[in-house]
């Protein structure tokens, strides 16, 4: 992978790619990618069978039942036909399941396939033709790129010496959702283009689109467009783009540059813009010749030629972890409002700003484009609302000496099976359970300071939050990215409020105070820490029991810290003997399935769950 500027061979920039040609077959020639072999199939097969029964009894979509008195661990299941699936699980934090792999045993051999477990369980899973039809393809879509994904796996010393952008194509998804790599709308090609484990760092085409579509807004420093591109384009390319624009009959200056995803250009956007392309409105230029890695949420990318410039995040509309990845057109217009207040909280706190030293990376510029018809229809699915901006978003920069890794990497197993907070506790030379202490100590106070103190919370699940470690990868503090996307406020009230200005108080969206909790329980420690502590007791001989002790010390120590703030620990509580079990799964089997719908889903909420914090 090149990380060194790409050569401009001219000021003219790049015409727009067609259909990517690199190592492409003949049309008459069909090829079958490595990965898909047996053995690796099998072996991705077993592991997301294992992972969608711990999930699904997780959620208690499936209740498996235990099978004798004197075997604790041993639980069956009973399918449609009435025989039993069984295996070897035991109950941890919050009600979870962990099941042993390979226990799996179906009419005395061994279960691999989650495919036939999702036809012989359809009943049992109450799932209806529909859903089950588009289940299967997404099921199979997840399986293949774990496949690709194993086929290029590396042990975890080499990982640990990756850059930030590079361990990112590493990463096996989201841990909690079963469906987790779907990306419905992707053919098996653009797969492997496009999606973050085939690691291509590609250059992206730019637009232009008139001021009667388009609209830009950005923080103070990229107040006016010119200032952005002045950042993100080289001279003579932005000159050649406004050249272009000239040639063709246009006033470059009635024009926004932006960049979009070739995928989204092909399939989406010159179908549903036609008549603005062919109005001369939306005008293809080229690419600025930097090269582009997309990320774990596939739509954002990180500059490899130039990491000084920012990340962009772009609409994709594929379907994939329960949301079309496009983006809403209210938000994309209110990112940099939303960064501005969220900066000026940081930069007015001593806490944050000098002690926990938390780098917020601001989505600070933004080109909205509305579609001239689905945008004053609010009844039309919301995929339709999302198809076509940009938004810019500070790079992540770091003094010499410190490096980051997103908290989703410290779940990460290798094909040795050694886990990678396992390869970075080895490093640090620090005991586990005092290593443990810094991770805390450096992703908590921020976040609970936040919520006690501006009952603001953000969405910390491992893909957003981002830690950052010394020379000896001993964590130090942490990095929050998508603000617009995972900001919400408490719906009570509190004074600190009143800074908020009102285009951003009308985008946040606002809990009520023991709902906002849930962020923090189900984003970091449901959704993070459920998985974190039980591969800690693995392989780092830290109890389960001593790793929730370890996270409640911290929650108290901050706590002591602030006893001003008494009245808001009791306002958003998070050492309720018991919380709300989110599901997320539950959300694609049986509340949304596939459906359109004019608004995003959201989780669905099944019972309580025991909480290991209180």
């Amino acid at each position: 992978m090149s990380t060194s500027p790409a050569p401009h061979d001219s000021a003219q920039p790049t015409a727009p790619a067609s259909a990517p040609t690199d190592g492409a077959a003949p049309a008459s020639e069909l090829l079958t990618p490595p990965e898909l072999n047996a053995a690796a199939w099998t072996r991705a097969s077993i592991r997301l069978l294992t992972k969608a029964l711990a999930e699904f009894a997780y959620e208690e979509i499936v209740e498996p039942v235990p099978t004798a008195d004197d075997a604790p661990d041993s639980h069956a299941l009973r399918l449609d036909d009435g025989s039993l699936l069984t295996f070897s699980a035991r109950r941890g934090a919050y009600g979870s399941w962990y099941i042993a792999p390979g226990s799996l045993i179906h009419q005395g051999r061994p279960m691999t396939d989650p495919l036939d477990f999702l036809v012989r369980a359809r009943d049992l899973l109450r799932l209806d033709g529909a859903t089950l039809g588009h289940l299967i393809r997404e099921l199979s879509a997840t399986l293949a790129a774990d496949a690709r994904l194993d086929h290029t796996a590396l042990t975890a010393d080499r990982l640990a010496d990756l850059s930030y952008a590079e361990l990112e194509g590493h990463q096996t998804g989201h841990p909690w959702l079963v469906l987790n790599k779907g990306r419905i709308g992707f053919s098996a090609t653009d797969a492997a283009r496009w999606a973050p484990e085939a690691r291509r760092a590609t250059p992206l085409p730019w637009i232009a689109v008139s001021h009667r579509l388009a609209a830009y807004r950005g923080v103070v420093g990229l107040e006016t467009p010119d200032l952005l591109y002045a950042q993100e384009l080289d001279p003579e390319v932005h000159a050649a783009f406004r050249a272009q624009l000239a040639a063709r009959g246009h006033a470059p200056d009635d024009y926004l540059l932006l960049p979009v995803h070739p995928w989204q250009w092909d399939e989406v956007l010159l179908p549903l813009y036609a008549p603005a392309v062919a109005a001369g409105t939306i005008v293809p230029l080229g690419t600025d010749g930097d090269l582009r890695l997309p990320q774990q949420s596939v739509r954002t990318f990180l500059n490899t030629s130039r990491p000084d410039r920012h990340t962009v995040k772009l609409p994709l509309s594929v379907l994939n972890t329960l949301v079309w990845r496009g983006l809403p057109t209210e938000r994309t217009l209110a990112a940099p409002a939303v960064t501005a207040w969220v900066h000026g909280l940081r930069e007015a706190d001593p806490f944050l700003r000098d002690e926990c030293r938390v780098v917020l990376l601001g989505e600070v510029a933004s080109v909205t484009v509305e579609h001239p018809l689905y945008d004053r229809l609010p009844e039309v699915p919301y995929q339709y609302k999302e198809l076509l901006g940009a938004i810019w978003r500070e790079p992540l920069r770091l003094p010499p000496g410190e490096r980051a890794r997103t908290l989703a990497s410290l779940l990460h197993t290798d094909p040795d099976g050694r886990a990678f907070v396992a390869e970075l506790v080895e490093r640090s030379g620090l005991a586990p359970a005092v290593w443990l202490r810094h991770l805390f100590a450096a992703l908590l106070p921020p976040l609970l300071h936040f919520l006690y103190r501006y009952g603001t919370v953000f969405s910390p699940h491992g893909e957003n939050a981002i830690v950052v470690y010394d020379g000896d990868d001993v964590p130090v503090r942490l990095a929050i990215k998508d603000f617009v996307d995972d900001v919400n406020i408490s719906a009570r009230p509190v004074p600190e409020h009143d800074t908020l200005p009102d285009d951003v108080r009308a985008v946040l969206l606002t809990e009520a105070p023991d709902f906002l909790v849930q962020f923090i329980h189900s984003g970091l420690f449901v959704g993070v820490f459920r998985y974190l502590a039980p591969l800690c007791e693995e392989q780092l001989d830290v109890p389960e029991t001593q790793f929730w002790a370890l996270v409640r010390a911290e929650i108290l120590r901050h706590q002591a810290r602030f006893p001003e703030l008494k009245e808001r620990f009791e306002l958003f509580d998070l050492l309720t003997p018991r919380i709300e079990r989110l599901c997320l799964n539950r959300n694609r089997l049986h509340l949304d399935g596939y459906r359109d719908r004019p608004e995003r889903p959201h989780a669905a909420v099944h019972g309580t769950v025991p909480n290991p914090l209180a």
